[in-house]
């Protein structure tokens, strides 16, 4: 199968039906074996009823339900397990991102050979309130991550399938998609420039400064994850010695000082004491914290577990 198409859905149902219709077009038109996999985030309109309509009407549809709402990134971690495509393609559904771009974001994966493509909004059609937070998160995660995309949430993005097969998405973590998949090894991220479409229907269900807060978090997350996930102790480590080794040293101090006037200095009476005991004491923690974090990252189980209700066209274990 030459691509596969990851859409999560929630409370779409009046567009639905208009854009799985545009992208049967495109890959009529462009001679592509396909599937479209709609992963039902819990939505409480009639979004599952229109995705078993589509599913009888073309078989190239499939669709996954969620008991309830778990977020973008579950929708998509499921879509990826179940996607089958040489290339994976992921988009909203609110029709604000356009399927005519399909056919160069394959291209891009197959023949120039990059591992993912993010899509770039250039032109955006979302209010202010949306867009500055969007601005100064992308320009905040391309610093930390070292990674030139200038719109790192964009719901349209290409993908090669060892790529989608190999991360994980969780929490709220499908915005730093392109992050982690550097941190597994994938380098060569590209951009494309894509059309960004008002939305016909409904309207937005997300944005916000809680959104933006929530981002921050996990680009720390993520950043940290990505470097000492599978050795925790090569962080907390240096900070415990470093704090043991400079409490150590004032103690010291304060004993020679001690010595060497037993009568009129006082240990308690000085705030390098206190200085140095919370020094000794922070450093112990946060090696023993670098011991545990070692045992749990080595036996951590999936965090990935989530109630399906049901599936259509895909294998239902």
């Amino acid at each position: 199968m030459e691509l596969s198409i990851v859409i999560p859905v929630y409370n779409e149902d009046e567009s639905l039906p208009e854009l799985c219709s545009w992208i049967d077009r495109v890959m009529k038109e462009n001679r592509f074996s396909y599937e479209v996999i709609l992963v039902d985030d819990g939505s409480t309109d009639r979004s599952w009823e229109v995705i078993n309509q589509l599913r009888a009407a073309n078989p190239h549809i499939k669709g996954i339900k969620f008991q309830r709402n778990y977020g973008k990134s579950a929708a998509l971690n499921e879509g990826f397990k179940a996607a089958h495509g040489e290339v994976v393609i992921t988009m909203d559904a609110d029709m604000q991102d356009s399927p005519d771009e399909i056919p160069e974001l394959r291209r891009m994966i197959l023949d120039d050979r990059y591992d993912m493509v993010s899509g770039w909004k250039k032109k955006r059609h979302d209010p202010v309130s949306k867009t500055l937070p969007s601005k100064f998160f992308n320009w905040t995660t391309s610093k930390v991550s070292k990674i030139p995309l200038h719109d790192f949430n964009c719901g349209l993005k290409a993908y090669r399938n060892k790529v989608i097969k190999s991360i994980e998405v969780y929490g709220e973590m499908h915005r730093y998609i392109p992050v982690i998949a550097k941190w597994s090894g994938f380098r060569k991220i590209g951009e494309k420039v894509v059309e960004h479409r008002a939305r016909k229907y409904g309207y937005t269900k997300f944005g916000g400064l809680g959104r933006g807060l929530k981002g921050l978090l996990d680009l720390a997350s993520i950043t940290f994850v990505g470097k000492y996930g599978k050795r925790p102790m090569h962080f907390f480590g240096p900070l415990g010695v470093l704090c043991g080794l400079i409490g150590f040293g004032e103690a010291l101090s304060l004993i020679i000082q001690k010595l060497d006037h037993p009568s009129t200095f006082t240990l308690t009476n000085k705030p390098s004491f206190f200085i140095a005991l919370t020094c000794m004491v922070l450093g112990s923690q946060l090696f023993l914290t670098g011991f545990v974090a070692e045992l749990i990252s080595r036996n951590s189980p999936g965090r990935n577990s989530y109630l399906i209700e049901q599936k259509l066209g895909l294998d239902p274990s």
